[in-house]
């Protein structure tokens, strides 16, 4: 697991709204926090440290955040803050600019610069939801002078380099419980090279990124495209390449760069097993066939499903099943190295 886990329901109800204010100035550049529920308040939140990247699913009642210029001058990390909305609305306003942001919107804020985030009245207590990522600034492989015309823009994140960046942040707090501690700085790697794509593809100035970078965002928008299409049997490293438009061969070589020894089919099969073994440790499913899981999965020959699994896990489906059922919930089974194409 990584990432440090605050629940509001731990603390005392009459330090919820404090505490929590401390855990965010943690997070972001400090301001000032605002409530009308701060008597009784509720939130979840987990820091994520991802080398020097830190990312924040978050959920809260509704909050006012206002930095001002003292504040700026007092404490200045010279970080650049994105902000994913999932759920809720609410306004921003930073560098003469002013928006209101729903569901997939995004915004960039610079820490330099004073902003404020203020909620829809009259909306009661609606939980918002979404993820905030901070990073310095001497990360991004553009000039600020260009990052200036995104600050406080409302930006889609919907399509394009900003629908698998969304995709990342979302992903990230539903695999943190399985992500380890070694997996941090690699995928904050992973994130900046996301965010500069993003930040390229919108300002349309992707062609002054670096080799590296752009190779970084192809492979990971590549395992994004896998990862929705698994249940498809016809997901072969040719339709892959062809889905974006390089070879076979220069596939290959981006996984190798990017994970020495994991091959594209090795890696589409263990992400294929990962699933299978899931759906058959979840009672919601206690009654699906066997063989209707794995074709889920895009694995549609039941003995070919079998091999692999037990090759994978060291049992076979169905005893998986039997034990995982039996103890209530997933269990976690021996792990066997599985085999490259």
């Amino acid at each position: 697991m990584i990432g440090t886990v605050f629940r509001s329901d731990d603390v005392p109800k009459e330090h919820r709204f404090e505490y929590w204010g401390e855990l965010m100035h943690r997070a972001i550049a400090p301001s000032h926090m605002s409530s009308l529920f701060a008597d009784d308040f509720w939130a979840e939140q987990r820091l994520l440290e991802l080398g020097p990247v830190l990312a924040w699913p978050t959920s809260h009642l509704p909050t006012g955040f206002r930095r001002t210029e003292k504040l700026v001058r007092q404490s200045d990390p010279e970080m650049y803050h994105l902000s994913l909305v999932l759920g809720g609305d609410l306004g921003f306003e930073h560098a003469g600019r002013a928006e209101a942001y729903g569901p997939s919107d995004l915004w960039v804020s610079d820490t330099s610069r004073p902003y404020e985030v203020h909620l829809p009245a009259d909306r009661g207590r609606q939980v918002i939801t979404g993820v905030g990522v901070d990073f310095p600034k001497s990360l991004v492989p553009l000039p600020p002078a260009r990052i200036q015309q995104l600050l406080g823009r409302r930006l889609p994140g919907r399509e394009g380099v900003g629908a698998l960046l969304t995709g990342f942040l979302t992903g990230l707090e539903r695999q943190a419980d399985v992500l380890q501690p070694s997996d941090a700085p690699r995928l904050g790697t992973v994130l900046i090279g996301l965010l500069s794509a993003w930040f390229a593809q919108v300002l349309e100035v992707e062609d002054t990124l670096a080799p590296e970078t752009r190779r970084q965002a192809l492979t990971t928008r590549i395992r994004a495209f896998v990862s929705q299409n698994l249940h498809d049997p016809a997901l072969t490293p040719p339709a892959i390449a062809a889905a974006h438009h390089i070879s076979v061969s220069y596939l290959h070589r981006l996984f190798q760069e990017d994970a020495p020894g994991e091959t594209v089919a090795a890696w589409i099969r263990g992400r294929r097993l990962e699933g299978a073994r899931r759906d058959l440790a979840d009672p919601a499913l206690a009654s699906t066939p066997i063989h209707a899981i794995a074709a889920r999965w895009g694995l549609p020959r039941a003995s070919d499903f079998t091999r692999a699994f037990r090759g994978a896990y060291g049992v076979s489906p169905t005893e998986y099943r039997v034990q995982a059922l039996s103890a209530g919930g997933p269990e976690q089974p021996r792990r066997c190295a599985v085999g490259s194409d």
